[in-house]
């Protein structure tokens, strides 16, 4: 049976991950749903109860009713490479595709209507309180009086984006900043504006959930520092035990928001040690945490989907 990877061909994560599928002999197709029509083709036919499926690319053709599991990554839109793309041209195609891949029995990471929905912080906060995380105090909102008794409250608050990456190319990313006691909050009318109680932290803590496996790591934080993915702050990340209330939340978390894999972002307080939830992203790059750590997050992703379904 064949493992499926959707991603774009310049995503290095599912270079390490395929590699790995290849050193345990396992049948794998692998493109980008935006080359699809043209260097990627599907049929699909539903007669007297039966399906049967197809696609093809590279001179390859793999049968989607012998799919044991679907990776996807970082695909790119459907059809955006096409020779004439088109709104209508793109739903047409999505829909083809993910109906057909749908209709088969192979396992899903992460399913494309459970990430669609994990990617908003928003419903993030809200499950990660239903699941025993401890989350700092948020406020998403459009009013400027709102953001000002905010951050009145709380005195130490930063901003962040309500969606991440900006749209553009390649995309913008906004870093988290700490909002000044002088601030100006007659911008918040504008569009939606997140802020979140600050937490002086003493650790960046990454952790990646794998099915039913987890692996953690580590990076020492700088004073003051609030953004960790901007800056060196001359530590590298290092290998850390899971406390068994966190592994408890993962696993409430990914229940209820139909996971399997989960890249989850906590900030160490830098007081007490607790592990303040900030957020899980459902498509978060692990290779960086391999290099550092030596963990073996690729070959674990590559033997989740390698593995029989059912």
């Amino acid at each position: 049976m064949t493992v499926l990877v959707l991603t774009s061909a310049q995503d290095v994560t599912a270079d390490l991950v395929v590699a790995e599928l290849h050193e345990l002999g396992v049948p794998l197709v692998r493109f980008d749903p935006a080359d699809l029509p043209g260097e990627v083709a599907l049929s699909t036919e539903y007669v007297r109860g039966e399906f049967r499926g197809y696609l093809s690319t590279g001179g390859r053709v793999a049968s989607v009713d012998a799919l044991r599991s679907v990776w996807v990554r970082r695909p790119g839109g459907a059809a955006a490479h096409a020779e004439e793309p088109s709104p209508w041209l793109a739903e047409e195609t999505d829909h083809a595709l993910y109906g057909m891949l749908d209709s088969t029995d192979a396992r899903w990471m992460n399913h494309p209507s459970a990430a669609a929905r994990a990617r908003r912080k928003t419903w993030q906060m809200r499950v990660a309180h239903r699941s025993g995380f401890p989350v700092p105090a948020t406020l998403v909102t459009t009013y400027p009086a709102m953001a000002r008794r905010f951050a009145e409250q709380y005195r130490h608050v930063v901003v962040k984006s309500v969606s991440g990456k900006s749209p553009g190319d390649p995309p913008l990313a906004l870093p988290t900043t700490l909002v000044p006691p002088d601030a100006d909050f007659s911008g918040v009318a504008a569009g939606p504006t997140l802020f979140q109680r600050y937490i002086a932290k003493r650790a960046d803590i990454r952790l990646t959930s794998i099915g039913d496996t987890h692996f953690a790591a580590r990076k020492t934080a700088e004073a003051g520092q609030v953004d960790g993915r901007f800056g060196d702050t001359g530590h590298s990340w290092q290998p850390v035990d899971i406390p068994p209330q966190v592994v408890r939340a993962v696993e409430r978390y990914k229940r209820h928001a139909a996971l399997t894999y989960g890249a989850f972002d906590f900030a160490e307080e830098e007081q007490t040690g607790t592990w303040w939830f900030l957020e899980c992203n459902q498509g978060g790059q692990f290779g960086f945490v391999e290099l550092d750590t030596g963990q073996p997050l690729a070959r674990t992703v590559a033997e989740w989907l390698a593995a029989e379904p059912g």
